[in-house]
């Protein structure tokens, strides 16, 4: 359990310089409880009390690390329980995984089709994070060998899926410098286990019979030294795991229970690909921070990274897109202009429908705060003003024959107000995206 306020102020100088920020040492103790701050800011606290605050004033849930470089990931550190209270910040990390029993030819073709999953989304690449080797085999020498292959086949970080120490030290070997994710130690090795990530400084996930006996052998680990965890409840069907993981966050956040304190990960068990992926879906909706996959299926995987896309998307900031002038096609000085705002979906939406027309055009976007041509419009963000002081600044006027603009149709009440502000003529377009092909055949002359 987390220690209360008074309980920190106590080990605190109580010098109330405020150079940590809160006016005293009891109210930054106050913020310390509610994990609102950290010890570092304090400048005069004495080792003795940083060693015994350390663990007290340390994240609800702990921030862990897979692999290195530009792949590296970061699973925990979560502070909600619900994503419309302020933000989710460290997204699921998703992975399949390959099994070291395959011939060569069949290992090497699941690795490029996991490769393969990489998609593009409204501007942002959706990709999948890692490869699970699983030592199918109980041979520490093939499962070395599959390790090794599968690093030199991909850039995606490494889990290692065995419980086996022996065979865990023999693919650490050749795998610990990418810093792969080692699973699991259980009740039975989980001794050996913890030496063996220690030595090799990997994270380690532990997985118990149940909830309760995964908070016992964490605590077990934890009196060993080491914490770099990852929890995996034992749960044995995706209804068990919803309640398991919901218990986990609640505990960690709500009680500061340190033994559930940690990331979660969790396997899904069903063969059946739309089955699998929305067990998948549900754990990536309710608290797992790695769900590891069996089949890598483009077609089932996209709407799973789209979903955990919106998920991890933060609620308060809409995803936009630079302000500017785009080509769209292979333009020419009679184009059709086209004016949207910043807001992504809408300008990836109605760039679709342009490409689809057929007929090259520019495509004006303005800045409204990444808001909807609608909710911008209605909070004063995109109106005839800017729309018009855009278009001067955009040298479009340059670049066209004409001076014709088209606006959303949901917003044909801003003509009269741009046609005040700049000599462009303006076009009220159709009310949705989906309307531009036929909205252009029919009203724009092509020469």
């Amino acid at each position: 359990m987390g220690l209360t306020g008074l309980q920190i102020y106590k080990l605190l100088p109580k010098k109330n310089c405020g150079e940590c920020g809160p006016p005293t040492c009891l109210a930054f103790g106050m913020e310390l409880a509610q994990q609102k701050t950290t010890l570092d800011k304090c400048p005069y606290i004495s080792e003795e009390a940083k060693a015994e605050l350390g663990e007290a004033s340390a994240p609800p849930i702990r921030l862990i690390t897979i692999g290195t470089g530009e792949s590296e990931i970061q699973v925990g550190d979560e502070t909600e329980l619900f994503r419309h209270e302020k933000t989710f910040f460290h997204e699921t990390a998703i992975g399949f995984e390959v099994s070291d029993s395959l011939d060569q030819d069949a290992f090497l073709k699941k690795v490029k089709e996991i490769n393969e999953l990489t998609f593009e989304r409204i501007g942002l690449e959706l990709s999948v994070d890692i490869v699970a080797i699983k030592n199918e085999s109980g041979n520490a020498e093939t499962f070395a060998q599959a390790v090794s292959r599968a690093m030199d086949e991909t850039d995606k970080n490494l889990a290692l899926v065995t419980e086996d120490p022996e065979c865990a030290r023999a693919a650490l070997e050749k795998s610990a410098s990418s810093r792969p994710l080692l699973y699991a130690a259980t009740e039975d090795n989980y001794e050996e286990m913890v030496k063996i990530a220690q030595e090799y400084e990997v994270p380690l996930a532990v997985r118990g019979e149940n909830l309760e006996k995964t908070a016992e052998l964490s605590e077990k680990i934890a009196k060993l030294g080491y914490r770099e965890l990852l929890l995996d409840p034992g749960s044995s069907n995706p209804q068990q795991y919803l309640e398991d993981f919901t218990q986990i966050r609640r505990l960690a956040l709500r009680k500061k229970f340190r033994p559930l304190g940690y990331p979660t990960i969790a396997f899904t068990d069903n063969t059946e690909p739309y089955h699998e992926v929305m067990d998948a879906a549900l754990y990536v909706c309710k608290y797992g921070n790695v769900v590891i996959l069996k089949e890598p299926d483009p077609e089932e995987i996209y709407p799973l990274l789209v979903l955990r896309q919106n998920i991890y998307t933060d609620p308060q900031k809409p995803i936009q897109v630079e302000a500017k002038v785009y080509e769209i096609g292979e333009v020419d000085d009679n184009c059709p202009v086209y004016v949207t705002t910043n807001f992504s979906l809408a300008y990836f939406s109605v760039m679709g429908e342009i490409e689809a027309s057929r007929l090259p055009g520019y495509l004006l976007v303005v800045d409204t705060e990444g808001t909807s041509v609608l909710t911008a419009w209605a909070a004063g963000k995109f109106d005839g003003d800017k729309i018009a002081e855009k278009l001067k600044e955009s040298g479009l006027e340059d670049k066209v024959n004409h001076k014709k603009i088209i606006i959303p149709g949901h917003v044909a009440i801003l003509r009269a107000k741009i046609e005040d502000n700049c000599d462009w003529e303006v076009i009220v377009g159709p009310r949705e995206a989906t309307g531009i092909p036929s909205f252009i055949k029919k009203n724009w002359e092509q020469k």
